[in-house]
């Protein structure tokens, strides 16, 4: 067997890396060390599932103690971070000159057709290491609806994207996770890219429709211009660089170049993929009141 393994998840306290966790803990996986800004805080959010170190991508000086005995890292870029090669490339070749086997990387569908894209260059970094990559390239996050979008649905009872009458594919990130675990656990999953979507492509109007059954409230789908979007997330204090990259993932979807579906999540799995009313029931409590 060898050592025993230790697994890296990064941007443990985010959207991704929580579930991650949850998943491999589901598996019986021990040996999961939970990286986050704030280790105490990290620690407590993840008690009697994972350990908890410290780790700054924009800090070199935190990498050494995050990678100490780790064999394995579900790496995500963090929103904040754009200049990877500054920030990211760094710590993947520490990671490779600390003997990590496999890295598990959150990248984005399409990413091999779009070289702007910092994911991109995270996955050419990940490929010149050396280390063995598995990477996961999933469609729009249905939680993005119950994150960044949360204030809107919750107190305005609007959708504001700039997405138009295109169609999206949208994946519950709990299946991106059971992804990341399986290809973890699982023989067969080194050095392959995985296209992870749901199994519908909706509208924007028909995610509205969905989420006003979910939550018995109605919700509306504004359908801003890109300017007006711009100029609504800057009011609400967005950083710009993350206003751009929105822009650039719902200009996609409103070319109606989002709404390709595969059926990888149905292989990987062995089931069909959580359905956006699913997700919607779920999250219910988000976005209505008390």
């Amino acid at each position: 067997m060898g050592m025993k393994q230790r697994i890296l998840v990064t941007g443990a306290n985010g959207t991704t890396g929580r579930e991650v966790i949850t998943a491999l803990h589901h598996r019986g996986v021990t040996g999961i060390v939970a990286a986050g800004s704030n280790a105490e805080r990290t620690a407590a959010a993840f008690s009697g599932m994972a350990s908890a170190v410290r780790l700054d991508l924009t800090d070199p000086a935190t990498y050494d103690a995050a990678l100490d005995g780790i064999t394995k890292i579900y790496l995500m870029r963090p929103p904040a971070i754009s200049d990877v090669q500054r920030h990211v490339a760094p710590f993947i070749t520490r990671a490779a000159e600390r003997g990590v086997s496999h890295i598990v990387f959150l990248s984005l569908q399409g990413v091999e057709h779009n070289h702007i894209v910092p994911h991109y260059r995270i996955e050419q970094n990940i490929l010149a290491s050396g280390v063995d990559y598995t990477f996961l390239r999933p469609s729009f996050f249905m939680q993005n609806l119950a994150t960044t979008h949360r204030d809107d649905i919750r107190t305005h009872g609007t959708i504001v994207v700039p997405a138009g009458s295109g169609k999206t594919n949208f994946i519950d990130v709990r299946d991106i996770a059971e992804a990341a675990a399986i290809a973890f656990t699982e023989d067969g999953h080194r050095n392959t890219a995985y296209e992870l979507t749901g199994s519908e492509a909706l509208d924007y109007e028909t995610v509205a429709a969905i989420l006003s059954d979910a939550c018995g409230k109605k919700i509306v789908y504004t359908s801003p211009s890109i300017p007006a979007f711009f100029f609504h997330e800057l009011r609400r204090h967005t950083p710009v660089p993350f206003i751009l990259v929105m822009i650039m993932l719902y200009t996609v979807a409103r070319s109606g170049k989002a709404a390709g579906t595969t059926d990888t999540v149905r292989k990987l799995l062995k089931r069909d993929p959580i359905t956006f009313s699913q997700f919607a029931h779920d999250y219910r409590h988000v976005w209505v009141d008390g």
